[in-house]
């Protein structure tokens, strides 16, 4: 992907676009994927970087949600663990089938969780990871040494998918790419352009990097805005009421040593009816989450200390070697775009599956939903904008796509493993300059080509796109990002053609937000 020819290609267009798309996360990059398969025109728009919100703070799984069988949502999990398997299928460079222990203190639990997981198995159908089954208290503690033995009566394994989220949003954007779509970064939306009607034309964007301003005309937008998405309804009518009732949930990373095997741990219900996962995450323990109601979304949320505290709490109660707030080395908050209900007491009884408004201006948002649906999400927007305005009837095409990066296995490849097809390149680069297998920071695995790469490829344009974004540096270990930022900025400005004094800004920048990542 190259951003000047983007900018090129909206520059000199004279035709209408099919669709525009508002957003570039999961949700967004999901919708131009999948338009731009079916052989439509398409054009994407971020206001900032692909996944800079919540699709870049997940807790890294690909799950059909224990949590929703036991709320009796059983149509949802069946569909969450068909796309499971899509995802599996058509990524398979980025999900890993992970085992999951979920500890029994007493044989009714044992009874009551085997019971919902045999369920959970049997919902997966064909697309199976594998089957529950009971594990003694000496298995289990095999499987997690940390685990506190005290009445410990055995556990329940099972098995689910996790993946890495940033790197599956930048192969999807290339892949929309791929399929013909125009994707920008840094293109912020800051009017909806209406023909005689009221109706929807098009948009006028800015591009953050040039200042310029662009129009660019569809036959119709969707906003896929996520947890924003209100802002953007409000473009098309300044009175429209709001639909998303905004949570926070937030994740601690530690060093391996709290969950030393490959196994990750499941606690089944915390003090506030949620469950909490302890999941092996590169080389580190990912801990979360919470669901905290919020007044309203914030581009770069920060994370509440009786957040912390909480996950601190729960953490212990399973955990011989207990974490506490010296260990932590990371903490990132994210926003679910929760779909209003007005019966509903709390978020954690909200919809996580996704809702289509269409406006009377012709505006499709679609919201809700969670990073495992996001390719039946596109579908149904798609779907239902070809109706609204009469496009032709062309097939969804993605459920056999094969994303940017599959269909190589790139295990061989150590730390380069998760670009898929793309680490032969990335390994070229450093044949033909040594220099760049250079790690940036002792303490993180990630190499100096990993930068060159990024901005040649993949659109990154400032330091925290690299650290946060296309490595996930900032979310492992915060201050050996902070600690990078400087080389990398000097990359990135080699690259760019940048000079001293961007350098020192995007320091600045950097550590600015990467304050909200330490403790």
């Amino acid at each position: 992907m190259f951003r000047a020819e983007m900018l090129k290609r909206v520059h000199s267009r004279e035709k209408v676009w099919d669709f525009i798309v508002i957003g570039g996360g999961a949700t967004g990059v999901g919708c131009a994927v999948d338009a731009a398969s079916r052989g439509f025109d398409v054009l994407l728009l971020e206001q900032n970087d692909f996944g800079k919100g919540a699709s870049s703070r997940s807790t890294k799984l690909v799950h059909g949600g224990v949590r929703y069988l036991a709320q009796g949502n059983v149509a949802l999990v069946r569909e969450a663990l068909r796309e499971r398997g899509i995802l599996f299928k058509n990524a398979a460079h980025l999900v890993e089938i992970q085992s999951f222990i979920v500890p029994c203190y007493s044989l009714w639990q044992s009874f009551f969780y085997g019971a919902g997981l045999k369920t959970y198995d049997l919902l997966s159908g064909k697309y199976s990871f594998g089957k529950s089954k009971i594990l003694s208290t000496k298995e289990t503690l095999e499987k997690i040494p940390n685990l506190k033995s005290k009445n410990l009566r055995g556990a329940v394994v099972y098995f689910d998918g996790q993946f890495e989220d940033a790197r599956l949003l930048i192969n999807l954007a290339t892949t929309a790419f791929e399929q013909g779509a125009t994707v920008l970064n840094y293109a912020e939306v800051t009017e909806l352009t209406k023909n005689a009607s009221n109706k929807i034309e098009g948009v006028k964007f800015r591009d953050a990097e040039t200042n310029q301003e662009f129009y660019a005309k569809a036959k119709i937008v969707i906003n896929a805005t996520g947890a924003f998405c209100d802002a953007v309804r409000r473009l098309s009518d300044k009175n429209a009421p709001r639909i998303i009732s905004p949570s926070q949930g937030i994740h601690l990373v530690f060093d391996k040593s709290f969950l030393p095997m490959e196994n990750a741990l499941m606690i089944p219900k915390t003090s506030d009816g949620r469950v909490l996962f302890a999941i092996p995450w590169q080389g580190k323990t990912l801990i979360g989450t919470t669901d905290t109601p919020i007044a309203k979304p914030e581009l770069e949320p920060k994370a509440l200390d009786k957040e912390i505290e909480f996950i601190l709490e729960t953490a212990q109660n399973y955990l011989a070697k207990p974490p506490c707030r010296e260990d932590i080395l990371s903490i990132f908050a994210g926003i679910r775009p929760l779909v209003k209900k007005n019966a509903a007491k709390n978020t954690a009884a909200l919809a996580r599956d996704h809702t289509i408004e269409i406006d009377e201006s012709n505006l499709l948002t679609i919201t809700g939903g969670k990073w495992t649906t996001y390719r039946r999400m596109a579908e149904d927007a798609i779907d239902n904008a070809i109706i609204k305005v009469n496009l032709p009837e062309k097939p969804c095409a993605t459920k056999n796509l094969s994303i940017h990066g599959s269909g190589k296995d790139a295990k061989c490849f150590g730390n380069l493993r998760f670009y898929g097809s793309d680490a032969e390149k990335i390994q070229r680069l450093i044949d033909e300059d040594p220099h760049l297998g250079e790690k940036i920071h002792p303490d993180l695995s990630f190499c100096l080509a990993e930068i060159v790469w990024a901005v040649r490829f993949e659109m990154a344009r400032s330091v925290e796109d690299v650290l946060a974004r296309r490595t996930r540096a900032l979310f492992l270990n915060a201050q050996a990002a902070i600690e990078s930022a400087p080389k990398v900025a000097e990359i990135m400005a080699r690259e760019l053609f940048k000079d001293k004094d961007w350098i020192d800004g995007q320091i600045r920048e950097f550590n600015s937000v990467a304050q909200n990542y330490l403790l």
